[in-house]
């Protein structure tokens, strides 16, 4: 049954889970969410395994219907959203009612926002993912981007409204997306390929983000790196956040529908837990990089890794649904209508 209805689709609106990495080997791109930080904390904020099918919306969001009651989160690039025309924060978990719209907004910083729903998007499994690769036109809905009228059903793990916990993030653990970043980066693995003098311009020099700027990847433009011989390599595997450099000497950094390989020297390969902030780049930014070595890397793998952790496995700020909610509740075979009175 559907419960969620697009009334507005937005600039580009998908259904992502987290991909198809089992698949590189037969030459089909991952996809999966850009931002991973986000989809997997939207997730966790309505009790959903982090790896449940959510909406990945780009600049500007769609307007959506809601048919059932449920538990909603939206992380990401942060964006005025409304709950019936009424802002609703972000970062946190949401009751919707059946008959509420949900209109997602335009970003004021970053470009992606996602949309997590208890229970998960129920879109067919396709090798294994329900995520969308928009060049491919295959998996999440049809194979494409939401379009009027699209009508989403949920998973079956849906929370029980006397049970569910109300979560939301702590301020601290909440990322910003200015429009300058630092990335961090490990060299290689063909910096050989590259003169010295361009591994300093690559990191002592910003770079801005161009217009070319998709799921698959950033093209961007500041100095121009020189190599030692020749600009092309025997092709080899892509992985996430690779930065390759084509013969006309400037970078471009691979995202989710990034080729599974690529004939272009890599001259680094950003960190795992900086990719969540490349994913939230967009045109006109400016981003510099600086080389880390592997412990660097793995530690702050580790403290991503323990934020989201945390929200995990803390207790729950548990907030009461508002005074006149009524809820249908079954026990031990009886039926209930409850509802929800104010406390004095």
């Amino acid at each position: 049954m559907a419960v969620i209805e697009v009334v507005t689709a937005g600039l580009l609106t998908t259904i992502q889970d987290l991909g198809r990495p089992d698949w590189q080997a037969f030459g089909l791109p991952v996809a999966g969410a850009a931002d991973t930080f986000s989809f997997r904390a939207g997730n966790l904020l309505v009790g959903n395994r982090q790896d449940f099918a959510a909406v990945e919306a780009t600049f500007m969001g769609p307007r959506l219907r809601f048919t059932e009651d449920t538990l909603i989160a939206l992380t990401g690039a942060p964006s005025v959203i409304r709950l019936d025309d009424q802002p609703v924060p972000m970062w946190q978990s949401l009751w919707v009612r059946a008959g509420q719209e949900l209109d997602m907004g335009t970003v004021t910083a970053g470009c992606r926002t996602y949309l997590a729903v208890a229970g998960g998007i129920d879109v067919p499994l396709l090798m294994g993912s329900r995520s969308t690769y928009v060049r491919g036109g295959l998996g999440g809905y049809k194979g494409r981007k939401l379009a009027v009228g699209d009508k989403l059903s949920l998973g079956h793990e849906q929370p029980d409204p006397l049970q569910a916990s109300m979560h939301h993030y702590a301020q601290q653990d909440i990322p910003l997306y200015p429009s300058t970043q630092t990335i961090r980066v490990m060299l290689g693995p063909q910096t050989d390929h590259f003169t010295a003098i361009s591994i300093t311009k690559f990191l002592e020099t910003p770079y801005k983000v161009t217009p070319e700027a998709d799921r698959m990847g950033l093209r961007l433009v500041g100095e121009t790196l020189t190599f030692r011989g020749s600009p092309e390599i025997i092709s080899d595997g892509m992985p996430d956040g690779a930065i390759q450099v084509p013969g006309h000497g400037q970078p471009i950094m691979m995202l989710a529908e990034r080729g599974t390989t690529g004939g272009y020297p890599k001259i680094a390969v950003v960190i795992s837990a900086d990719l969540p902030l490349v994913a939230q780049l967009k045109a006109g930014d400016t981003v510099s990089f600086e080389a880390v070595d592997f412990d660097t890397a793995r530690t702050a793998l580790t403290t991503m890794e323990e934020t989201l952790r945390k929200l995990e496995t803390s207790p729950a700020i548990v907030t009461a649904p508002p005074a006149g909610e009524v809820f249908d509740v079954t026990v031990d075979g009886y039926h209930y209508k409850l509802t929800i009175k104010k406390c004095e």
